[in-house]
């Protein structure tokens, strides 16, 4: 049981507390949702390309069915002492009011640019001196891409938004995995490596339920490293490191754990194979890979017609490859041992052990 988790108890005024609390997450995101439906209108391809599925979209009721089953699940491992209850359950009004303001302002730029079919403006000959070709882009067609503070300082908003406050939630169920790996084990002797942080949003669950470990975190965008500084700045033991996953600066074998989140769907599938290598590379023989990305095909019955409209409304070059790469035979030949696959919502979550 974590630190954190041995605190939480299945108390009844806790179990109101975490259903309160959610409820009204999901309600200001899916207010905030509608607002956005409002000022841009009815999503549809400019230039004219239909939308492909062999799939039949899920209708309101068997989404509103998973957003609960998905909080049920959460609230579970809470009450188990798998991990804490959310630290965030206690609204903050004024900060909420101020992140969905600077959202919904940049609401239309991003719709301007969808619009136009706009996903490179962050690309120019000085940045592809520091930067891969694939990473400058303005993915989900969002105003700076990764490299731009004010990106970095919305993104958890635009996310929450998207998915309708159900993101930390679906990022939490990699700490049941980590759970397991940790289990018996002195925080202070553990080693682990989270790849492609962004903002730091999941790792402030991780220290919330492990405060002790000996946690490094690397991210490609300065932008999103200094916002998760920001977030991280309360756990000193927390160290941070500009880099790009096909080059973890990181000596082989010495990681115990390392965590990748929602990283995969985002990349080429050739850089795939090189990130998967480097993944197994600094794990210790017996460490263990928590993965948590996007659905595939196949996964979930009724949302393969989802996966097929992400990528279609968005910007995500790489996302219909994802859907379909065998992550499984991808991390064997990386030499990790699968363990688990879970599928939560409109994520699943993987673990993986080296051998």
């Amino acid at each position: 049981m974590s630190d954190a988790s041995a605190a939480s108890g299945s108390r009844p005024a806790l179990r109101l507390a975490y259903g309160l609390s959610q409820g009204a997450r999901v309600a200001w995101y899916l207010g905030q949702y509608a607002a956005t439906r409002r000022i841009v209108g009815p999503l549809r391809d400019e230039t004219s390309r239909p939308l492909r599925t062999d799939g039949k979209a899920p209708d309101r009721r068997a989404l509103l069915k998973a957003v609960a089953d998905l909080f049920a699940r959460d609230w579970r491992n809470v009450e188990k002492g798998i991990y804490a209850a959310p630290h965030d359950m206690s609204p903050r009004p004024v900060n909420g009011l101020r992140k969905a303001r600077a959202y919904l302002k940049d609401v239309p730029r991003v719709d301007g640019r969808r619009r136009a079919r706009g996903h490179s403006e962050v690309l120019n000959e000085e940045r592809r001196q520091r930067f891969p070709r694939y990473y400058l882009q303005n993915f989900h067609y969002q105003t700076g891409g990764w490299l731009d503070d004010a990106s970095a300082e919305i993104y958890d908003t635009q996310v929450e938004v998207l998915f309708t406050g159900t993101a930390d939630a679906m990022r939490r169920q990699a700490l049941v995995p980590l759970a397991d790996a940790l289990r018996g084990r002195d925080q202070r002797d553990v080693a682990m490596l989270d790849v492609a942080c962004g903002t730091g949003r999941f790792l402030t669950f991780v220290c919330d339920n492990y405060p002790r470990l000996n946690l490094t975190a690397v991210d490609l965008s300065p932008n999103y490293l200094a916002k998760a500084r920001r977030t991280l700045k309360k756990w000193r033991q927390v160290r941070l490191a500009n880099a790009n996953a096909e080059r973890l600066p990181v000596a082989d074998n010495s990681q115990d754990v390392v965590t990748c989140i929602y990283l995969f769907h985002e990349l080429p599938p050739k850089i795939r194979r090189v990130v998967a290598a480097e993944l197994a590379r600094v794990l210790k023989p017996g460490g263990r890979l928590i993965f948590v990305d996007a659905l595939q095909k196949g996964d979930t019955e009724g949302m393969d017609a989802l996966l097929d409209f992400f990528p279609w409304a968005f910007h995500e070059p790489y996302f219909d490859s994802y859907t379909k790469e065998d992550l499984t035979t991808l991390f064997s030949k990386a030499g990790l041992t699968p363990l688990s696959e879970t599928p939560v919502f409109l994520s699943k979550v993987m673990s993986f052990e080296k051998s």
